[in-house]
């Protein structure tokens, strides 16, 4: 990976990359620790008062405190001609185990129009209940990613892949399904109960053998 062009945006580092593309991909083996910390979340505002951004921070952290004293969550306000036409909020939250896996959690306010209105506070708190939620669930990926981490491996190389994760989602139920429908692959599942060194909810052992997907792309001049 070769980083051409960073930026600085409220605390984050943006980058724009140029990634080479891969003939192949390897076959994971995820077993992740239990030890978390949680890393810088994000809240983000457009076309709506800047105090947002305060009660949605304090209500998070109300919960997330309790746990961990240094949590730090930036904010990122967009006004202007840069703000688009939609008003909302939403939170971004992340915590991160010793070797390097993340669980995130995300809510956003509905759009104008569209369901009932959400209060800041409620949106900070709920938000961080489910970060919590995802952490008890544990796993190499949260609930949400399931499906992209079972893709992966059904596409790896013809070897068998080991990925550790939290109980299944029904859309991660699903998408097993389709799987096995266009790839005629099926996976190996083992339940693997809660024990003193896996604290949290029971978690389940996804293994199979990559089809050995090959990318035959050419370059064009």
């Amino acid at each position: 990976m070769c980083v051409h062009e960073g930026r600085r945006v409220s605390g984050y580092q943006y980058c724009d990359h140029k990634v080479a593309v891969v003939r192949s991909l390897n076959h994971p083996q995820m077993d992740p620790s239990r030890m978390m910390t949680l890393t810088p979340g994000c809240r983000y505002s457009v076309r709506v008062s800047p105090q947002m951004a305060n009660r949605i921070v304090d209500s998070a952290r109300s919960i997330l405190n309790k746990f961990i004293p240094d949590i730090y969550i930036y904010t990122d306000h967009v006004k202007g001609i840069n703000s688009g036409k939609s008003p909302g909020f939403g939170l971004s939250l992340v915590a991160e185990t010793t070797n390097s896996t993340f669980l995130s959690a995300e809510l956003a306010s509905n759009p104008q129009g569209q369901g009932a209105a959400v209060l800041p506070e409620d949106l900070g708190r709920n938000c961080a209940k489910l970060l919590l939620e995802e952490i008890y669930r544990g796993g190499c990926v949260d609930s949400t990613n399931q499906s992209l981490a079972l893709l992966f491996m059904t596409l790896g190389q013809q070897d068998v892949s080991k990925v550790l994760l939290g109980p299944l989602s029904p859309y991660t139920i699903e998408f097993l399904r389709h799987l096995k429908s266009f790839f005629q692959i099926m996976f190996k599942i083992e339940t693997k109960p809660c024990g003193e060194e896996r604290k949290g909810g029971d978690k389940v052992l996804m293994t199979c053998v990559g089809i050995g997907f090959s990318n035959l792309s050419k370059t064009l001049k």
